[in-house]
Parts: C-alpha cells; sequence; structure tokens
C-alpha cells in the first residue's frame, strides 16, 4: 500500500535536507497517515481507512457520512 490518505489524496512530498555548509540532498516528507476504523451508521458496517490526521480532525467535526461523500465527489474514496 502506498502512503496516500484515502479521504484527501494527501501523499509524499519531496524537498531537500540542508546542511549548516549549505548542501543539499534529497529527502521525503512523508504525510502524517495513520490506520483507523470507523463505524458508518447508514451502511451499518466498519469501515477501515488510512487517513491523515488532518482528515481525522475533519471527520471529528462533519462525520464520517459526510466526509465519505465528499471524498466520493473528489474521487479519492471508491
Amino acid at each position: 500500500m502506498s502512503r496516500v490518505c484515502e479521504l484527501t489524496g494527501k501523499k509524499a512530498m519531496v524537498g531537500n535536507n540542508v546542511s549548516h555548509s549549505m548542501n543539499k540532498t534529497k529527502r521525503k516528507f512523508n504525510a502524517n497517515l495513520i490506520k483507523k476504523r470507523f463505524y458508518i451508521p447508514e451502511e451499518d458496517k466498519w469501515v477501515t481507512l488510512k487517513v491523515s490526521t488532518s482528515a481525522l480532525k475533519t471527520i471529528n467535526k462533519i462525520g464520517i457520512s459526510a466526509a465519505l461523500k465528499e471524498a466520493r465527489e473528489k474521487g479519492f474514496y471508491k
């Protein structure tokens, strides 16, 4: 599995490590992902999603059903 949030589509970014002498080497900034189980009362089932912590805050704010609906519209969740 790749390191991509299933609700927001966030994934790793590429940047540079910069040393004190200003030498630059490539590095990767991974998304802050966690694997979490959610209960969807409309479908009466549990779903396991790999979501970013910012998506988790959104789920707490608007609810899992609304977050899944929004992710389906954007094409991140099937």
